[in-house]
């Protein structure tokens, strides 16, 4: 027998050699935009330990033999995007409101798969999910948090809440022996026990935050797109009850009362936002309410609006009013010094064209460095995840992507993006 002091050396020495070496992922980028700053940074190395970022080091920096290193030549580097409007689990078509009385929730659940795969490839890294029919956003969130399948972190709003007859009332266009009276579990409301309660079932469900549609909207079978549709009680119960239960509330808007309205109550953001006039463009300036803005989808539908029998009769005028107007706001909107949070609306045009909203912000007058980072540090400040996501510094989450070019000299660079890094994991490199 050994001496018990040289057992334990001999047993430290074969720890050293059995335990496995933690290797480090290092990406060597040629530039790099940080996510908050609008400076883009030439020559760093972003160093990664499992999850989390550890360190952003000047020049090309590599680890040990058993690290991995990418040396990402002529690219840059960015934070995964934020997407804070999309409906990952549908997308529109010819056949939309029929498909609704002909397909089974489970269709829609498998046809959600590769719409999440395409945004994720497409460098959106973290995705709010503002609607959806039977909670499909909410399972759809735990299979990707599962590995079962490959998307973007999804943060989930469950069904809409509207009025009756109102945006996101699920019985509007049908027969009368079909419509009923949804209720708060459906997600409509017609007053303050109501919102109260529908606010509730949704915290029973799970959803992360709460998701109303203000107004009128431009897809829903019903006359109007931009009336407003919440009594000022409703919005302050609802907004109340909200607090209570931690969520944050996005309110669907196009017309400038029923915005005026959920800025006064206290929403966190305005989506759309299409007859937004100065008076509400002050006072969201002054609450600090975010404006998503969603132009592609208006730039989608008012195209549409063009093809014979792609949209009903009542949801065509509203398409060819309504779509065309979104992008002049956002440039109104920025002018004016509202803070803006990037958005797309996917799901009514294709999932994975996302990036194409960061072209129409440009060339409404945003300047590149501030289109891109609205969909990473303040991305992320509208979800309440900024402790971890929306910018590339040590401590934060694994979230990177990389884009062929330079995007702040030539936005259409966002198309190119060859590497994608969502918690630590690739999912697509050079």
């Amino acid at each position: 027998m050994y001496p018990t002091a040289y057992r334990h050396v001999f047993i430290l020495a074969l720890g050293l050699i059995t335990a496995p070496l933690k290797a480090d992922t290092f990406l060597q980028c040629a530039r790099m935009l940080n996510g908050e700053s609008l400076e883009l940074h030439q020559e760093k190395t972003i160093q990664i330990s499992g999850n989390r970022i550890t360190a952003v080091h000047d020049g090309s920096v590599a680890g040990s033999p058993a690290d991995t290193v990418l040396t990402l030549d002529d690219a840059t580097c960015m934070p995964g995007l934020i997407d804070n409007h999309v409906h990952i689990t549908s997308q529109q078509s010819p056949t939309r409101f029929i498909d609704r009385f002909r397909l089974d929730p489970a269709d829609y659940a498998y046809a959600s798969v590769p719409y999440a795969e395409r945004t994720l490839m497409a460098g959106f890294t973290t995705v709010r999910d503002l609607g959806s029919n039977n909670n499909l956003a909410l399972n759809l969130r735990e299979a990707v948090n599962r590995g079962h399948v490959i998307g973007p972190r999804i943060y989930a709003a469950g069904k809409s809440i509207a009025t009756t007859g109102g945006h996101a009332d699920p019985s509007n266009g049908t027969n009368q022996a079909l419509r009923g009276d949804p209720g708060p579990r459906e997600g409509v409301i017609n007053s303050a026990a109501d919102a109260r309660k529908a606010v509730r079932q949704r915290y029973k469900d799970g959803t992360d935050l709460i998701k109303i549609t203000a107004t009128g909207g431009v897809l829903s079978e019903a006359k109007s797109g931009q009336n407003s549709q919440f009594a000022a009680g409703e919005l302050d119960a609802l907004i109340k009850i909200a607090r209570d239960y931690g969520f944050k509330v996005a309110a669907h808007a196009h017309g400038a009362e029923g915005m005026k309205r959920a800025v006064i109550a206290g929403v966190d953001s305005i989506e759309h936002g299409t007859y937004m006039d100065l008076e509400t463009m002050k006072l969201m300036r002054e609450s600090g309410t975010a404006y998503v803005p969603t132009i592609i989808a208006g730039r989608f539908v008012a195209e549409k609006a063009n093809v014979d029998g792609y949209f009903s009769e009542k949801v065509r005028p509203k398409a060819k009013a309504i779509g065309p107007l979104i992008q002049n706001t956002f440039a109104r909107a920025y002018k004016q010094g509202v803070p803006i949070v990037f958005g797309t609306d996917s799901g009514v045009s294709p999932h994975g064209d996302n990036w194409k909203e960061f072209t129409y912000m440009v060339e409404a007058g945003m300047p590149a460095a501030e289109a891109l980072t609205s969909a990473m540090k303040k991305g992320a400040e509208l979800i309440g995840v900024e402790a971890d996501l929306g910018t590339i510094e040590a401590g934060k989450l694994a979230d990177v992507i990389a884009v062929s070019g330079n995007p702040i000299e030539d936005i259409g660079r966002m198309q190119y993006v060859t590497l994608v890094m969502k918690d630590g994991k690739l999912y697509k490199q050079p």
